[in-house]
């Protein structure tokens, strides 16, 4: 059972978004700056569109959970307010009834029956990540006590891709927040800012690809013996949860997918009493569970179904073809999703750190972290003799 529980609440353009997070453990310092610091960092990126730049200003509202600055291990309650309610309040809205290909219009109304699709779109919207991005910032600085850093950044724009060979993965993040196109790489950052443009000018969207590092993980996090506590499970669960993303991989997961068994695994060395590993190509993770080596995630996410230029959809109501209307959207949404990646990647590692240490507090929880097994020798003691596994008599019964 996960330690961790969540859930969001509010509509895209309702009066505020709520998340209510269980699990938390006492004495965490907690003040709403560091929640709102990830919040503007979801707001800033170039492709953005009027809403983000103009509308959305959040800032996040602790209601439970923390008292004089410290987690009291009772769920955390947050509020973010939609500023741009009070413009949606009380008005006469029109119908929307002609569906968008690729959003959830149509699905929605198929499964729950409503009769305006606006329903639909008012929680499908990515204005909902504000909460999980909240969710998100608290549970990286619960991993940052621990001394685990997450950071994300952009590696693919449309047909433009950064080449980072040879930039170590720790100065990637940091590199990648100096731009608002969260590129680490100079010249692609410059190729995709001028592809974004070509695109804004064509009324069209763009996707693109997004990575997501963890760094000084300890080993052991996640289980091989369920499907549902691998650790992979539980992070492609949380990444494909985003909207607009339809793909991940744990490493480079397609390219290994293309070479023999001898060419991807990361071959275990000895120096010293240390088990070192050569090579990333596991992605940090093996059956299921944290090798100790940096985690390395990748997200495809798709060009966003609003489109300024009309798509081929039919009026429900009038039963004719007819083209789509549009919504206020992003015209290339991949530098804003750096930040929610992190957040739900940063819930699920949060998560099994506590399912590993236990403790209801942070005072509990320090001490067992500096007794975790590592990749040593020492912390390996093997008996080195035959065992009768399954006994006869053990059937016999």
């Amino acid at each position: 059972m996960n330690r961790l529980r969540y859930l969001t609440a509010g509509e895209s353009h309702g009066p505020a978004l709520v998340a209510i997070l269980e699990g938390l453990p006492a004495g965490l310092p907690l003040e709403p700056d560091r929640i709102d610091r990830e919040l503007a960092r979801r707001q800033r990126g170039f492709g953005a569109g009027p809403r983000a730049k103009g509308i959305e200003n959040d800032r996040v509202q602790i209601l439970g959970g923390v008292m004089a600055g410290e987690t009291t291990g009772a769920p955390l309650a947050m509020l973010i307010e939609n500023k741009d309610h009070s413009r949606w309040k009380d008005r006469q809205v029109e119908p929307f009834t002609t569906p968008r290909p690729g959003h959830a219009d149509l699905t929605a109304s198929l499964k729950y029956g409503y009769a305006d699709l606006r329903p639909a779109l008012e929680r499908a919207s990515a204005r909902e990540t504000a909460a999980r991005v909240a969710v998100g910032a608290v549970c990286m600085h619960l991993l940052e006590q621990f001394g685990i850093q997450v950071g994300g950044y952009v590696t693919v724009i449309g047909d433009v891709q950064a080449q980072l060979d040879g930039m170590p993965l720790s100065e990637r993040a940091q590199k990648a927040e100096s731009n608002d196109l969260r590129c680490p790489d100079p010249e692609a950052e410059g190729a995709m800012r001028a592809r974004i443009r070509q695109i804004m000018q064509s009324r069209d969207t763009l996707g693109g690809v997004i990575e997501v590092l963890a760094l000084n993980l300890p080993p052991g996090l996640g289980s091989h013996v369920h499907w549902d506590r691998k650790l992979e499970a539980r992070l492609a669960a949380a990444v494909l949860g985003v909207q607009a993303i339809k793909g991940m991989e744990i490493g480079p997961a397609f390219e290994n997918a293309r070479l023999t068994g001898t060419q991807v695994q990361d071959a275990i060395c000895l120096e010293k009493q240390d088990l070192v590993r050569q090579g990333l190509r596991s992605g940090g993770l093996e059956g299921g569970i944290t090798t100790g080596q940096p985690l390395i995630v990748r997200a495809a996410m798709k060009p966003i179904a609003t489109t300024l230029t009309p798509q081929h959809s039919v009026d429900l109501a009038q039963g004719e073809e007819v083209p789509t209307q549009y919504e206020r959207s992003d015209f290339c949404p991949v530098p804003r999703a750096v930040p929610i990646l992190e957040a739900v990647i940063a819930i699920v590692l949060a998560d099994a750190l506590l399912e590993k240490l236990g403790g209801d507090s942070l005072q509990e929880m320090r001490p067992r972290f500096e007794t975790l097994r590592q990749a040593k020798l020492a912390d390996l003691p093997m008996d080195n003799r035959t065992h009768v596994w399954w006994p006869e008599q053990q059937h016999e019964r």
